[in-house]
């Protein structure tokens, strides 16, 4: 067995060993399973069954990491992506009011669209169309949504609800009165930090950045873990178990529609979902593969295989009831550990599986804690700590960004402000896309735009006049 998997996966002739990809392959896993937690959660916050989407989560990152390591041998594994699964139940769900059942559609349309455009290798060249600054900008402003709605899971931030009170004369209390005065109905403030579910996620984010700070492999599965612990302690967490029987599948196994899906208004959407995984799954191939050492002439061999990875585990996906499937960009954690070829994205994909077997963790661990059972509503403050922090990983790309140029620089700030401010990932792009296409046309700089980018600047314009969604 080991001397087949040496000549597979090519192990001494990419200057690796055995031991270094199966360590790689853990290491990788660990920095990126926090995603079995959270994906749950926040597709729960849609309607979905928690246990369904943890089971369709795991399966789905299974088999893309295994095909990414086996058609492309690449050391990087896949599972359902940070920013999709946000746009799927904030914006698609909650604010559009499209039923989940569609919305898998939808993700299932768009991986049927990147198995298409693989297939003709003309995915590279719509990723190629798009500015480098408004790609750094995306990847940026998706992190500050994400950080913000950790925030609001933590019970850090929070809206208020009560109306404006000025200070009156006979009131004398200045302080009181100031604070009465400060927000405005609807702004956001700090939350209740009396709160035992808002102390744990404070402990859980000081927790995951003391071992980020410290360069833990594995920093983020261990600080969910001991946040999980220290839950317990504190009675916030209640002890569910370790381990069971895998949750079924069946609530949301192919549960997608395609109801309502071909028309003029979902278009965007659809498109939407495509070009966030494009930009994805290009950036960390090209960001790890470069790591590791594999470009060659600033080329990604195999590009088209490892593409076809995602594209399947996309399809996959959205049929087994999760949001679309992306490289990760934590198997750099992996290359670090010496990993080089795909048998660690493999051992990645394996260890998937076997969390399945650990649904009563997945469930403490992911669970929401009411702290308005009036409202219905809840806080995530073991998994709240995780968000924040990769938003702060994600928020790196903004440095890429040509701010000396203002053509460049205008259209990725609002890209950047514009997605957490109107709490849409395809708010935010709509923007960056329109300015930026406005912008280099008044300026007389249309040689910057390409036919694809004016394609998209239409379809976002035509998006908020005629269809107001």
């Amino acid at each position: 067995m080991t001397a087949w998997l040496q000549r597979f996966f090519r192990i001494e002739e990419n200057g690796s060993t055995l031991r270094r990809e199966i360590s790689g392959g853990v290491v990788t896993f660990l920095t990126m399973s926090y995603i079995v937690f959270v994906q749950p959660a926040i597709l729960s916050q849609a309607g979905m069954d928690f246990g369904a989407v943890m089971m369709a989560t795991c399966l789905s990152a299974a088999l893309a990491s295994i095909l990414m390591g086996v058609l492309a041998n690449y050391p990087v594994a896949l599972a359902p992506g940070m920013g999709e699964n946000f746009f799927f139940t904030f914006t698609v769900v909650l604010m559009l009011g499209i039923p989940w059942q569609q919305a898998l559609g939808m993700v299932f349309i768009s991986g049927v669209l990147f198995v298409v455009l693989t297939l003709l290798r003309v995915r590279e060249k719509f990723i190629n169309a798009v500015p480098a600054s408004l790609k750094h900008a995306i990847a940026a402003g998706i992190g500050l949504l994400i950080g913000f709605i950790g925030l609001v899971d933590a019970g850090i931030i929070v809206r208020n609800n009560s109306g404006l009170m000025p200070l009156t004369a006979a009131e004398g209390d200045l302080a009181a009165g100031l604070q009465r005065f400060e927000y405005a109905s609807g702004a956001l403030k700090l939350g209740d930090f009396s709160l035992p579910a808002t102390q744990l996620a404070l402990v859980g984010l000081l927790l995951v950045s003391l071992l980020l700070v410290r360069r833990v492999k594995g920093a983020i599965l261990w600080g969910i873990l001991a946040t999980t612990l220290v839950g317990i302690l504190m009675g916030v967490v209640q002890w569910k178990g370790l381990v069971a029987a895998p949750p079924s599948i069946a609530p949301t196994f192919l549960k997608l529609s395609f109801k309502g899906l071909f028309t003029f208004q979902v278009i965007p959407v659809v498109i939407v979902f495509f070009i966030m995984d494009f930009f994805d799954t290009i950036g960390t191939l090209i960001g790890v593969s470069s790591r590791a050492g594999l470009l060659e002439n600033n080329q990604l061999p195999r590009a088209s295989r490892a593409l076809m990875a995602d594209a399947v585990g996309t399809v996959a996906g959205a049929a087994l009831g999760t949001s679309t499937v992306s490289s990760y960009i934590e198997s750099a954690s992996g290359v670090e550990e010496g990993s080089r070829t795909g048998l660690s994205a493999v051992v990645a994909g394996l260890l998937f599986l076997l969390a399945i077997f650990f649904s009563p963790l997945v469930a403490m661990v992911g669970g929401g804690v009411a702290f308005s059972a009036a409202d219905g509503l809840f806080l995530y403050p073991v998994t709240a700590p995780v968000l924040i922090v990769v938003a702060v990983l994600m928020l790196r790309e903004m440095v890429h960004v040509k701010w000396d140029d203002h053509s460049e620089a205008i259209p990725a700030a609002l890209t950047l402000v514009g997605m957490p401010l109107t709490y849409s990932i395809a708010d935010g792009l709509a923007l960056g896309f329109v300015s930026y296409t406005a912008i280099k046309l008044l300026a007389g700089r249309w040689r910057d735009l390409n036919w694809i980018m004016v394609l998209v600047t239409i379809v976002f314009v035509l998006r908020f006049v005629l269809i107001r969604f």
